[in-house]
């Protein structure tokens, strides 16, 4: 089956302001946003969909405190949803929707929507790195660093669910679906990827009790780490709540960014994610914090070294002078 990834994932939220707020922060796009909700969309037209968790509209809840209430995978073309339509058909009910859209749920309760894809194309280079003994990719006096850099993320990556069946979940994603997998974290789950994709995984399953039913996170990718590292910055100063990050995962690649967020699940940024077609075995390792990244950084306030006496001494610069100030003068 040809499905390429999350289209969108649909929110029931206590706070529509704080989480338009936020995701309006976050770099997405706020498309026909009111005090009801909205669409806030990623340059690729992927998308966080947020609704009053009394909309009835919506697709009822999970039993747990989850905010998510549906995942929407976008598909290559009718014959796919025709395909899903006929495979779920055979033990569970397959709603079609006025939009043309298919709407089920998986084995363990999560909400499924499947539409052809509403990904549209753009052109962006990716970030440009020089490195000795190989071209350059970026011409002389062209400088990498542009403070005010405009970050929009590009598409949504992918989204992690805590599972309380790994065993159940990842045989309906796998068999039913045709996911794979790629690589797997001993005592949490797989990382699954769709055919319709060479992104090292859009789904994670996670093992967890199940009052922990849910989404851990969601992310979009960036186009690389520089524009992570200074999206999460201005995030942190914008007073978002950094939770994890910044890092580099070793399943997949990816460097991450995680915030807390008022949609009650974390927000990461991504960017550089591996790519793996069908003749990539998958590895099989224990978790463990070497196995979940490869480094990690704490963020901290900007700093600068200084020469000379330090501040208040003789031939030093005034007390309370900060570093900054020193280098640049």
């Amino acid at each position: 089956m040809h499905i390429i990834g999350p289209d969108a994932l649909v929110f029931g939220v206590d706070d529509v302001a704080a989480c338009s707020q936020y995701l309006t922060d976050y770099g997405l796009m706020p498309v026909g946003v009111s005090a009801a909700g909205g669409r806030f969309e990623a340059l690729d037209g992927t998308a966080i969909v947020i609704a009053r968790q009394d909309d009835a509209t919506l697709p009822p809840p999970l039993p747990t405190r989850t905010m998510l209430r549906k995942t929407v995978y976008g598909v290559a073309d009718a014959a796919t949803l025709d395909a899903i339509a006929a495979e779920l058909g055979k033990d569970r009910e397959v709603r079609r929707l006025p939009d043309g859209s298919l709407e089920a749920s998986d084995d363990l309760g999560f909400v499924l929507g499947f539409q052809v894809t509403v990904r549209r194309p753009f052109a962006l280079p990716a970030e440009a790195v020089n490195a000795p003994g190989a071209p350059a990719q970026r011409a002389p006096n062209v400088v990498a660093v542009d403070e005010q850099a405009v970050i929009q993320p590009r598409t949504l990556s992918h989204v992690v669910y805590f599972v309380p069946d790994i065993a159940r979940a990842e045989a309906f994603y796998v068999e039913r679906l045709g996911f794979r997998c790629t690589d797997r974290l001993g005592g949490a789950g797989p990382f699954l990827q769709p055919a319709g994709t060479l992104d090292h995984h859009t789904l994670f399953l996670i093992q967890t009790p199940p009052f922990m039913q849910g989404v851990e996170h969601f992310t979009f990718h960036l186009g690389g780490p520089t524009e992570l590292m200074l999206a999460g910055t201005r995030f942190v100063k914008q007073g978002y709540q950094s939770f994890w990050g910044p890092g580099r995962h070793k399943m997949g690649s990816n460097w991450f960014w995680y915030f807390n967020s008022p949609l009650g699940c974390h927000v990461e940024y991504d960017a550089d994610m591996d790519l793996h077609d069908t003749t990539w075995t998958a590895r099989d390792v224990p978790m463990s914090a070497d196995a979940s990244q490869l480094f990690l950084f704490q963020q901290r306030d900007k700093w600068a070294p200084a020469g000379g006496p330090p501040p208040g001494v003789p031939g030093g610069p005034p007390p309370g002078k900060p570093a900054e100030s020193i280098v640049q003068e």
